[in-house]
This record gives structure tokens, C-alpha cells and sequence, in this order.
């Protein structure tokens, strides 16, 4: 039985938690600073034996302290990106492997230096995005002899937009508002570059639709570095509705609550409603040459909403859950230790993992509920 200790009781943590109690291969405990939050999360799971904690993940000392407590070998981390470097020096402290969702770019950085030598395994940028499109990308990019350029897109998006944004809050306020605000990172003309968020917006067609896509930061993962001088050009970009991405400049850059993000937090969740009827569109698009022949490479998937035990989970749940808990599931069962990249691991082994099943093309909207 593996041990792990879950940080975050939010609906990625009580799904994250409770794919990998079901599993029956996974001890788990489930900790939060609000301990009624870490007690529902727990029960979301009725049969299965989730355990809840009430502990504080802002300090290091106390997260060591449990870790080392419970005896676990992986601490997991669903919590706010800011969070992630004291978890991060908790893990190195006890040589315990490490788990990230984190889109931001300078924490990241962070968990990379603090894994420097490290006898366990720091993965962090799981999930969807970063997280699987690197995975994909990465696979796709594989089959040319010489690459011309990768574009990764994704988007969580209401089925049924309702307002003027054409957008719902389908996951962390914080971390959309990170990825829109924050600079980004691509390769262009062959040369690793800083990238406005916002910027290089460009229309997309996916199954008949039409949707616009734009620089957020973050969802290329570490592709830029791992790629830098071999391939012309690698961009990733989020998918919306067309028009959401003028209004939002209008709220971030012209009304300037990019440099008050507590204001413009807290507008975004009073004006614009939450949903469990989602869609996670991914897009990638690779070209490059096979001999002397020029040729594309793409991969299409919609993911939807699914039932997991007897709850409804909206597609960014499930497939940031899922991805975590697949990458989780493919480290602890393998002699990984080090900073491990997501693209360091297969396309044709995540889909084959037991929760990287929920990625598996072909997946449509559940006939009820």
C-alpha cells in the first residue's frame, strides 16, 4: 500500500484523493487548513477510507512534521501555486517523492533548483495544462527527423455560455488570472522568447466550431527549454469563445486590475457563475520533415464531464485529477528520482495507466446527470 499525503481539499484534491483511494493500491490522507473542508472532501467518497487533517501547507515546518508523522513516501500538492515551495523543501527535507498542479513559471523554477540532487522524485506541472499537452506534444514531435514548429492549444469551457465573457469559472480564479497576467515563454525563429500573455491571438476551428485562441502562461510547461534549438517555432495558447480575450484586456490592461488582482479576483467570482457542464478542448499541431518530405501531425480530443463513485465531476476535474494521478501512479511504480518532466514520460504509457484512461479519445457527454 502506498502512503500519500494529499494538500488541498478543493474539488481537484477530494477527486485527486479519492481516484487514488479507489485504486485500493493508495493510503491516503487528505489535508487542509479548514478542517470542515478536509472532512467533506473525505466523505465525497463514501466506503473508502480517505483521511482528513487540518494542517496549515504555508509552513513548511508543520507539513515536514506531518509528513514525517504518517510515514508517507509522496506529498501532493492541489493547492494555490504560491503555496508550492514550502511543500517542495518539505519533500527534500524528508526525501519524500513531490507532486505539483502549478502553471507559474517562477515557482516552478523554484521546485527545480530545490530538486537538485534530490534521491526522490519532484515532478511538478502535472495535470492538463501543463501537465498532458507536454506529454502529447512531446510524442508527436517525436515522429520527425527535423521540426518546423509545435502549437499547443487547450481550453476548459462552458458548453452553455451564458454572459458577455462567454466563460465560466470552471477551476482556480488565482491560477486564471496568473496565466492571463503573467509572461509567458515560446520559441520563435528558432530562439527561446519571453511572450506577452494576451497576445498572438489567432482563430481556431475545432469539430465544426470556431474559437479564438491566445498567450497564456504557464501550459507550455518546460517544452521551451527541453526544444531551444530544435524546432523554429513552439507557442501554447488557451482556447475560448471568440471575443473573451478583448474584454479581458479591457479588464487587466486598460482598467489596469492586473496590478490589483485582489480587485479583479473578486469581481470574476461575483459576476461569473461556476459550472460542472464543461468541456476540455485539447489541441496540438505539429509539421516538420520526414527525409526531405514536409509533414503535419495532429491530435484533436474533447473530454467531458463523467461520473466518478456517485458524483458528477466537471472535464478540467477530471482531467486534471486524472492526469496528475496517472503521472503519480507511473513515478511510484518506476526507480524515477530528480527533477522529472512531463515529457519525459510517453503518451502510449499514460493512456495506457489506469487514470490516464480518462484521456482516451472518444469520450461524449454522459446521458444523465
Amino acid at each position: 500500500m502506498k502512503n500519500v499525503l494529499v494538500l488541498g481539499a478543493g474539488k481537484i484534491g477530494a477527486l485527486l484523493a479519492g481516484l487514488l483511494v479507489r485504486s485500493g493500491e493508495y493510503q491516503v490522507h487528505l489535508a487542509d487548513q479548514d478542517e470542515p473542508a478536509a472532512q467533506r472532501a473525505a466523505a465525497t467518497f463514501p466506503g473508502y477510507a480517505i483521511h482528513p487533517l487540518v494542517l496549515d501547507a504555508t509552513q513548511a515546518k508543520s507539513v515536514a512534521e506531518t509528513a514525517a508523522r504518517l510515514k508517507v513516501s509522496a506529498l501532493v500538492s492541489s493547492l494555490p501555486f504560491y503555496c508550492n515551495v514550502n511543500v517542495a523543501r518539505a519533500a527534500r527535507q524528508l526525501g519524500c517523492h513531490y507532486f505539483d498542479l502549478t502553471e507559474d513559471v517562477s515557482v516552478t523554477d523554484a521546485v527545480m533548483e530545490i530538486s537538485q540532487g534530490a534521491t526522490s522524485a519532484f515532478v511538478p506541472q502535472c495535470g492538463l495544462a501543463p501537465g498532458f499537452i507536454s506529454i502529447v506534444a512531446n510524442d508527436l514531435m517525436s515522429h520527425f527527423d527535423r521540426l518546423e514548429e509545435a502549437k499547443l492549444r487547450v481550453g476548459a469551457l462552458p458548453q452553455f455560455p451564458s454572459n458577455t465573457l462567454k466563460y465560466a469559472l470552471t477551476w482556480s480564479s488565482d491560477g486564471l488570472i496568473n496565466e492571463y497576467g503573467n509572461g509567458c515563454r515560446g520559441i520563435i525563429d528558432g530562439r527561446e522568447s519571453a511572450l506577452l500573455p494576451l497576445e498572438g491571438i489567432e482563430s481556431i476551428e475545432l469539430e465544426g466550431r470556431r474559437y479564438e485562441a491566445f498567450n497564456t502562461s504557464g501550459g507550455l510547461g518546460s517544452l521551451s527549454q527541453t526544444y531551444r534549438g530544435k524546432i523554429n517555432a513552439l507557442t501554447y495558447k488557451t482556447i475560448r469563445y471568440p471575443g473573451h480575450c478583448e474584454l479581458v484586456r479591457f479588464l487587466m490592461n486598460d482598467l489596469g486590475l492586473n496590478h490589483d488582482r485582489a480587485i479583479l479576483k473578486s469581481i470574476l467570482e461575483k459576476a461569473i457563475p461556476r459550472t460542472e457542464q464543461d468541456v476540455v478542448l485539447i489541441y496540438v499541431n505539429v509539421t516538420g520533415y520526414r527525409g526531405d518530405a514536409f509533414y503535419e501531425e495532429t491530435y484533436v480530443n474533447s473530454i467531458y464531464p463523467d461520473r466518478v463513485g456517485d458524483q458528477l465531476w466537471s472535464a478540467i476535474q477530471i482531467t486534471t485529477a486524472a492526469g496528475i494521478c496517472a503521472v503519480i501512479d507511473l513515478v511510484m511504480a518506476s526507480d524515477h528520482r530528480g527533477l522529472v518532466l512531463q515529457e519525459h514520460f510517453s503518451l502510449e504509457e499514460f493512456l495506457k495507466n489506469r487514470f490516464g484512461a480518462y484521456y482516451r479519445q472518444g469520450q461524449r457527454p454522459p446521458a444523465h446527470g
